[in-house]
């Protein structure tokens, strides 16, 4: 049997496949890619990471692509984008009365993936796996903190 590490970069693949191809009938009624749906996601899932530097960072998306999708979205009258009271060079965005309820379909999407993924887990279960998933993300940030470091 392959080790859990080769199992879990599997399932990680395997899992975006799946995830993505759920967005499918809302990509294609709506003509947006899934990297624009992305965009909303992140804005919708994180009020307090609203420029297109947090969506790249956090989301791991190319910022180049990002800003492409951000245009779109903008034009479309999805997002809106607010110039920083102090700094200039930021952008703030934010989703639009228009873009809300296209944002709130994609967040169904999301957590029925997320709900089927933990389907045969009991309450209690489903507890102990996000405390100890949350665990594992703490360590791998803290990993690669220590690797950042000269």
């Amino acid at each position: 049997m392959p080790t859990v590490t080769t199992r879990l970069l599997l399932f990680s693949r395997q899992f975006e496949r799946f995830y993505e191809h759920q967005f499918t009938p809302l990509l294609e009624r709506t003509g947006l890619t899934m990297r624009e749906i992305h965009v909303l996601l992140f804005l919708a899932n994180n009020p307090d990471y609203d420029t297109a530097r947090d969506v790249a960072e956090y989301r791991g998306l190319v910022k180049s692509q990002v800003s492409q999708a951000v245009d779109l979205l903008a034009t479309q009258g999805l997002l809106r984008r607010t110039p920083d009271g102090t700094d200039r060079r930021m952008v703030h965005l934010s989703i639009t009365e228009a873009g809300a309820p296209l944002a709130r379909e994609a967040q169904v999407i999301q957590a029925d993936c997320g709900r089927r993924l933990l389907a045969n887990f009991s309450p209690e279960d489903e507890v102990q796996f996000r405390r100890l998933l949350e665990t594992v993300l703490e360590n791998g940030t803290h990993l690669m903190e220590e690797e950042a470091r000269p």
